[in-house]
């Protein structure tokens, strides 16, 4: 698995409306209307994840959930990590 340079996840962070590419990881935090609908993202995003085998860090304090992504194996951000970061994008989207 391959690294991506900074330039071309910047390219890639284009077509993300919610992502940030900040100290060697994709990260975003975004805030629901309660803890219920935030846990519940994070259910239907924990699904995906393990079909991926790809699995965020992340958090949740009441209503808001941070995410980070990068590859441990790889120590920094590789195509796996965009693929889960539009995966997100598509749940949070309702596509």
């Amino acid at each position: 698995m391959t690294v991506l340079s900074e330039d071309f996840i910047k390219i890639k962070l284009q077509d993300l409306e919610y992502w940030d590419y900040i100290d060697g990881a994709l990260e975003t935090s975004l805030d629901f209307k309660s803890f219920r609908d935030a846990f519940a993202m994070m259910t239907r995003i924990a699904f995906e994840a393990e079909v991926k085998n790809h699995h965020p860090d992340w958090s949740n304090v009441y209503n808001n959930l941070s995410i980070r992504l990068f590859t441990h194996e790889a120590g920094g951000v590789t195509e796996k990590d965009i693929e889960m970061a539009t995966t997100i994008e598509n749940i949070i989207n309702g596509s």
